[in-house]
Formats: structure tokens, C-alpha cells, sequence
């Protein structure tokens, strides 16, 4: 189980973006996925992801972790953001796209 959390932890701090899926982006397993996907797709950088599917120690060990039940799981920056209603209403009122914006050092400007 320690080996899962280290794995979950250096999944996090290696990635700007990383997004706990069920699925790939190409092909998400749920609609919870899908959605959260497009909202990160529209913002028009790349993401890491994890399908939690072919993973099941993180898929059992992230809620943990995280202190949140569900996926997918959107984490920027080492923090987590939320799930796909978060990122979601984040997409629609242009928050998501400021906060990957600074995770990859952009700007709107």
C-alpha cells in the first residue's frame, strides 16, 4: 500500500496537470471522464492522465490520499482542484482556463 502512495505522490509532483481518469482522453470510460476531459481540452494544453481502470491499487488508495470519493480528479500544480462538477463550473466561468494557464506559465494577456 505504501508503494501505491508513493507512486500517487510522484505521479503529483511530476505532473503540472494530471487528471485521474477512468478511460484515456481519447476514450473515456464514463461520462463523468468525458466531461471533465473536454473542459480540460478547451483549455489547450497538455495533461497527464492516469486511467484508474488499468490501476486498481491507486484507484483504491486515491480517495484516501485524497480525501475524495470520486473520479475523475483533477490535480494542478500538487493540488487537487476537484472533480468534474468542479472543473466543469470552473471551465464555464473561465477559472480553469486562468488556472492552467498559470500552471504552464501563460497568460491571457
Amino acid at each position: 500500500m505504501s508503494n501505491t502512495i508513493d507512486t500517487i505522490k510522484e505521479q503529483i509532483s511530476s505532473n503540472d496537470i494530471l487528471l485521474y481518469m477512468k478511460g484515456n482522453p481519447r476514450a473515456p470510460q464514463c461520462g463523468f471522464s468525458s466531461q471533465a476531459v473536454q473542459a480540460l481540452m478547451s483549455c489547450g494544453e497538455r495533461f497527464a492522465f492516469v486511467n484508474i481502470l488499468d490501476n486498481p491499487d491507486i484507484r483504491a488508495e486515491l480517495p484516501k490520499f485524497a480525501n475524495w470519493p470520486t473520479f475523475p480528479q483533477l490535480w494542478v500544480k500538487g493540488e487537487l482542484v476537484g472533480g468534474c462538477d468542479i472543473i466543469v463550473e470552473m471551465a464555464g466561468n473561465g477559472e480553469l482556463q486562468a488556472l492552467i494557464n498559470s500552471a504552464v506559465g501563460t497568460s491571457e494577456e
